[in-house]
This record gives C-alpha cells, structure tokens and sequence, in this order.
C-alpha cells in the first residue's frame, strides 16, 4: 500500500523551507497585486481552464472571504480539492505547491489572514490594491 499525505509526519525543517518559499511567493504576488488590477494577472497559461472548472467543482465557494475548516479542511473537502488539484498534475508546473491564502481579500498577507488566487482575480477582489485600477 502507498503512502497518502494524511500518513505523513510533519517534520519541522520541511515545513519552515515551504514557508519561507510560500512567503516568497507571497511577497510577489502581493507585488503584482500593486502593479496591476488582478483581473489583468495570469498566474498561468492555463488560468482559464483553472478557473472554469475551478466554478464547476466549486460553485458556491465564497473567494472573498474563505472559511479555513469548512472550506479547506473537512476529509469532503481535503479530497474534493486534492482531486482538482491533481488535474493540472501535467500542465501546471508545482502543480500540487501550497500557496498562502488571504482568508478576507480586503486584506493583506498577515498572520491573522493567511491561509486560490486565480477566481479571486477573475472575480475582482483583488483589483482594490493596484495603483492602476
């Protein structure tokens, strides 16, 4: 039998190297955001099959304010979201790369708030922080 992530042990030193890359991320992205409105910001060459199948799979999921357990963390919802995510497995380089969430859009990237960026680009939440809105 395969080992699934669930099974895996957390260890310390992974987990802070994801940090600091996620944060990296972060950082650019939030940089992106100040240049231009996010609706305007392809994150990939395919964000707009992301983002169509992204609302047929989730339909009434709330970008703009996110709900952490409900949303992300329920088993229903770990699966639903690792089947999706495995979809781009062969199109999407880092596929399968954690991203810190803003929990409320209207907010920046703050311990409080941390936790898909694509569908809040396309749906306007973003477009406040950019100089060129």
């Amino acid at each position: 039998m395969l080992p699934v992530a669930e099974d895996a042990e957390n260890m310390p030193e992974i987990e802070m190297q994801w940090a600091v890359l996620a944060m990296n991320h972060a950082e650019a992205y939030w940089g992106l955001l100040q240049q231009r409105p996010g609706r305007d910001i392809r994150l990939t060459k395919v964000d707009d099959e992301i983002y169509k199948e992204f609302r047929e799979i989730f339909p009434d999921l709330n970008v703009e304010f996110l709900q952490e357990d409900s949303d992300f963390k329920s088993p229903e919802m770990k699966a639903k979201w690792r089947e999706f995510i495995n979809r781009y497995e062969k199109k999407v380089k880092d596929f399968a790369f954690g991203s810190l969430l803003r929990i409320n859009t209207h907010e920046g990237y703050e311990e409080k708030n941390s936790m898909f960026e694509i569908a809040r680009n396309r749906e306007g939440f973003n477009n406040e922080f950019s100089s060129k809105n």
